[in-house]
């Protein structure tokens, strides 16, 4: 029986400098799936990295050894021995698997719960999986019903309320540094879905002034010009750091953006005056030896977790409704996969009663003389309405029975009691007319 697994580390698990290693770009990951969808006992695959988790959903037959499948891919793709990062793993499986999805779409298993950017990365994971043909027809049903559980708990339960995502909190956290930010100058660094958040959320809180750089001047000129922000290329980055009190940093670079000696010469040209850097990136952009550095106040995406407001509590209170959710269309699903383990026993129960009545139809026509087109469409057509009449009762039974713990054992018997796994012809050379009728008898 086929049953998705999940394997990941996430916040609640592995610090970011572990995290970090394991960071996938879009490119990686379309790269990097049609090796993963080759490793043995792995039927369907889709890889979810984002900067607080990464976490592979898979399909498999046999999930202890899809698990290991998954260890080694990790192992491989990253050269990380699988001892160095085992400890920080989790993984679930079967409706514990479906659950996790679920709760991840919604925000539910968030740094700040409830954060609305997680469903569309794992939109875009489901996305390039499906382009790349390893997502299949279990996992494109799972992400569809995870995307359907996400939309309910943002529309019944105040979950959703007060959009709040790691930008968020990433500001409040300089308001909290800073009591007036209408004298204070940051420089956002990164043009991307994140740094446009925080840009938003700087300027709703009354940031004095806007510098957005990024590798792309055209991105960083349209974000600022959206913003009334002022865009500085990129290689202007190091001269300006002198000019500002705070830093955020969130670009896809694979290498530290910002290392010690730019902000030792960046310090030493406003004397001393302090800088208040935030990282959400992941990997990420600031060398975390510049927090060393005196007056540098350095949070990078792992700090940002003890940041609490009133939003993140009230999300909290709204949960219960969303575990209720989440509960009640996983309850669906699992009815919907577990129904999957009967078709192969009903298309070949189907089958094996379709090839005896053709085998008897023909018997029956032999011993007719001069028996004409309609007589054939007569003797057919009762004998199908015979089979369909008699398997009516026994595929209704096993259907509704898949969806319980007694369906394996369903499945299991009907294949015994009708012998699916042995050759029809050979089955139909051992009998003979009269043992057949003995059989009814």
């Amino acid at each position: 029986m086929q049953r998705i697994v999940v394997l990941g580390l996430s916040h609640k698990t592995a610090p970011v400098e572990l995290r970090e290693r394991f960071s996938f770009t879009k490119d990686e990951l379309e790269q990097s799936l049609p090796a993963l969808a080759g490793m043995p006992h792995v039927s369907e695959c889709l890889v979810l990295s984002t900067c607080n988790r990464v976490e592979v959903y898979a399909v498999s037959e046999d999930a202890d050894r899809c698990i290991e499948s998954i260890k080694t891919f990790l192992s491989e793709v990253r050269s990380i021995p699988v001892q160095e990062f085992s400890p920080y793993l989790y993984a679930s499986v079967g409706h514990m698997a479906v659950r996790h999805i679920y709760n991840v779409a919604a925000g539910l298993d968030s740094m700040v719960v409830g954060e609305p950017q997680i469903l569309g990365q794992i939109k875009d994971a489901y996305r390039t999986a499906y382009i790349k043909g390893t997502a299949g027809l279990i996992l494109n049903r799972l992400c569809h019903s995870a995307f359907f559980v996400a939309k309910r708990i943002r529309t019944e339960t105040g979950v959703g309320s007060r959009a709040v995502s790691v930008s968020y909190v990433a500001v409040e956290l300089a308001k909290r540094i800073f009591d007036d930010l209408t004298r204070r100058s940051v420089m956002l660094i990164g043009a991307g879905e994140m740094a446009e958040l925080a840009a938003r959320n700087l300027i709703g809180a009354g940031i004095g002034e806007l510098v957005i750089s990024s590798r792309s001047f055209s991105s960083a000129a349209r974000l600022a010009e959206s913003l009334n922000g002022k865009p500085i290329r990129y290689e202007e980055i190091f001269y300006s750091l002198k000019d500002v009190d705070i830093v955020i940093t969130a670009t896809g670079s694979p290498d530290f953006v910002i290392k010690p000696h730019h902000m030792r010469e960046a310090l030493k040209l406003r004397g001393n005056e302090p800088i208040f850097m935030i990282d959400i990136a992941v990997p990420r952009d600031i060398d975390p030896r510049v927090g060393e550095l005196p007056d540098i106040y350095l949070y990078d995406i792992d700090d940002l977790k003890g940041v609490l407001d009133e939003n993140i509590r009230s999300r909290r209170e709204s949960a219960a409704r969303a575990e209720e959710i989440v509960l009640e269309v996983e309850k669906g699903f699992q009815t919907w996969i577990n129904g999957l383990k009967v078709v192969p026993a009903i298309i070949d129960l189907k089958k094996r009663f379709e090839q005896i009545k053709s085998i008897e139809v023909e018997r029956a026509l032999a011993k007719l003389e001069n028996y004409s087109d309609k007589d054939r469409e007569v003797i057919d057509g009762m004998a199908s309405r015979i089979i369909g009449k008699i398997l009516h009762g026994p595929l209704t039974n096993l259907k509704k029975e898949a969806s319980t713990s007694r369906g394996a054992l369903y499945v299991d018997s009907v294949k015994k009691l009708f012998e699916l796994e042995k050759e029809i012809l050979l089955l139909v050379e051992e009998e003979d007319d009269e043992s057949t009728v003995q059989d009814w008898n």
